[in-house]
């Protein structure tokens, strides 16, 4: 383990300068680390020499940095936006960047020393409590401006009084965010992140050049993805543990995808390609899970839902169409040949190359 004060940062960085170590930038010189250098800066670290052909690979440290960083400082950005509670938007990229974070956490975890308040359990607490909030007002959302306005007038009094009764549910999972954004808990994980940040604390893997280790950071999660019980589903419906696998394949997708766009830089076409797909497939399931909700509020607030069989109907055509694909789609991954293709791919990491410029990892909304 080590650790690099601001002193020693910027005796790292002018002693790279003037050993010219690389002959191009090499992302966050704050943990970039040559052997003579860190020596020489008082770290305790014994380096051995990672030999690769790809010189201009950022270290693991490196990028795993940057991106927890990125994840970081998006949720600290949006917190007062998110208690201001005027865009609903804000909310989404925050629940977003919990989730996010909580996957580099998982992918980066054998390079990083985090404190103990700053721990996956934590973010994770605290993405549960932002996605309940999240998904009251996607259902709210999709009752009121999806369906509403094809039902018919009789209709229209009732399903009102189902969105009247989700709005005081919103009102206490907003009062349940506030509580967590502001308690002393939350302040703590702040803290410990920003301690870590400005002082982070590796182990000996993160020395290492990112590149080569690409297939083995991507690789668990893109196995845990191809052996999920989903892809035997043949359709939603069948059963609850059925419909149960669907939504949880959905979040082996989301995961999957989140891990792959930390690192698309360093793919290629094929990449890029897969990435698409597994958006597409989230997409899907996501739709089916979000009509079954709605027909289970329904049911819970309704309880003369049958006055409401054109909005049934309509729920159950909306879930008939999001899995139009399905059936192609599972047969895609269960097939053998794309799951060949998918390990090879990972294998397979184009040299990094942009010169003179930071690398950033590539994260989208």
């Amino acid at each position: 383990m080590f650790t690099l004060t601001r002193n020693r940062i910027l005796v790292i960085k002018n002693r790279l300068l003037e050993l010219k170590t690389w002959d191009k930038p090499v992302g966050n010189v704050r943990h970039s680390i040559a052997m003579k250098t860190v020596k020489e800066a008082g770290s305790q670290l014994t380096y051995t020499d990672f030999h690769s052909p790809d010189v201009h690979s950022p270290m693991l440290g490196d990028y795993a940095h940057t991106v927890i960083q990125e994840q970081y400082q998006t949720i600290a950005k949006l917190e007062r936006k998110v208690l201001a509670d005027k865009d609903p938007e804000h909310l989404h990229h925050m629940r977003v960047a919990t989730r996010r974070l909580r996957t580099a956490l998982q992918v980066f975890g054998l390079a990083i020393e985090l404190p103990k308040a700053a721990n996956a359990k934590r973010i994770s607490s605290l993405a549960k409590t932002l996605g309940k909030l999240r998904d009251l007002d996607v259902q709210i959302a999709e009752l009121q401006n999806s369906y509403r306005p094809d039902l018919k007038k009789s209709e229209k009094p009732l399903l009102d009084e189902a969105i009247d009764a989700l709005r005081k549910e919103r009102r206490k999972a907003f009062a349940g965010v506030e509580d967590a954004l502001t308690r002393s808990n939350y302040k703590g994980l702040k803290d410990a992140y920003e301690t870590w940040l400005d002082r982070p604390r590796y182990t000996i893997l993160a020395q290492l050049p990112l590149v080569p280790l690409l297939p083995d950071l991507l690789s668990p999660l893109l196995s845990a993805l191809l052996l999920h019980p989903g892809w035997l589903i043949e359709a939603p419906g069948l059963s609850e543990d059925s419909d149960k696998k669907l939504h949880d394949l959905r979040k082996a997708c989301k995961h999957a995808r989140y891990q792959a766009e930390f690192f698309k830089s360093f793919y290629g076409k094929d990449f890029q390609n897969w990435i698409s797909d597994i958006k597409m497939i989230q997409e899907m399931l996501g739709n089916v899970h979000d009509s079954q909700v709605l027909l289970e509020l329904l049911a819970n607030h309704l309880p003369d839902k049958e006055r409401l069989s054109g909005l049934q109907e309509s729920i159950h055509q909306a879930q008939a169409e999001a899995m139009g694909e399905w059936k192609s789609v599972r047969q895609r991954y269960l097939d053998a040949s794309l799951r060949t293709h998918l390990h090879q791919t990972l294998l397979e990491p184009e040299a990094f190359t942009n010169s003179g410029r930071e690398f950033e990892s590539d994260l989208t909304s």
